[in-house]
């Protein structure tokens, strides 16, 4: 069976992400457990993939992996032209921050800071002097101009992922990773949402992984991938 891979052969210098023999093994009450059992993925620039697969199947986890937040037990991770796996956790998050923006199903925003200073922190940690008109910016792309000072408690569900989706873009990164981010969502505003996802990412050109379980927002990327067994297959060879 042939997993969701490029041949070795493929010049990695085209490829923001690329993933090679990936493996997570994790420690248990019952003892060690087989996550990810040689993952191997090459995504070129710009492309949209989807990872499906039930509740449990390693999609979230593989995505962790590849943001460098769950350091991969063993295996190659290069995004951008940089091996991750050679940097220690605080090289990790500084990479993650220049180059990687993460769409989580539960919102992850602070809930002590308003709309508009979730979006500008993580920027100015990063140095960016215009860390508020950039934060401005990216909440008014998602048509959030008018709730900046409003706190994730005031926000409802929609609006909270529309923040998160305002933050993970706001730096410009090249390679977007998603979780489930219509998962906490009725049906009209995931759609709306998705639509925001897509379309920003279209429009910068980024590099676009999601996971979920919802086959239909699958079908909105370029290639479907099935989580099975701790691999990835192509979604036409199940």
């Amino acid at each position: 069976m042939r997993n969701g891979t490029t041949s070795d052969t493929t010049a990695t210098t085209t490829a923001m992400l690329d993933l090679r023999d990936v493996r997570l093994t994790l420690e248990s009450g019952a003892g060690e457990v087989n996550i990810l059992r040689g993952v191997n993925l090459v995504v070129p620039r710009g492309q949209t993939v989807a990872v499906l697969g039930p509740s449990g199947s390693g999609k979230s986890s593989l995505l962790m992996v590849a943001a460098g937040i769950e350091r991969a037990t063993a295996g190659r991770i290069t995004i951008a032209g940089t091996d991750i796996t050679t940097l220690n956790e605080d090289g990790r998050a500084a990479f993650r921050q220049r180059h990687i923006g993460v769409v989580f199903q539960a919102f992850h925003l602070v809930p002590a800071m308003t709309a508009l200073e979730n979006v500008m922190v993580p920027m100015e940690i990063a140095g960016h002097r215009d860390a508020l008109k950039r934060a401005r910016a990216a909440l008014e792309s998602v048509g959030l101009d008018h709730r900046l000072g409003h706190y994730p408690t005031q926000l409802s569900g929609g609006e909270q992922q529309r923040v998160a989706l305002a933050r993970a873009f706001a730096m410009e990164p090249e390679l977007v990773l998603a979780d489930e981010p219509t998962g906490n969502l009725d049906g009209e505003t995931g759609h709306t949402v998705a639509n925001l996802l897509f379309g920003m990412s279209r429009k910068r050109g980024t590099t676009l992984l999601l996971v979920t379980h919802d086959p239909e927002l699958a079908t909105r990327c370029g290639r479907i991938l099935n989580m099975h067994d701790g691999k990835l297959v192509e979604a036409d060879e199940q």
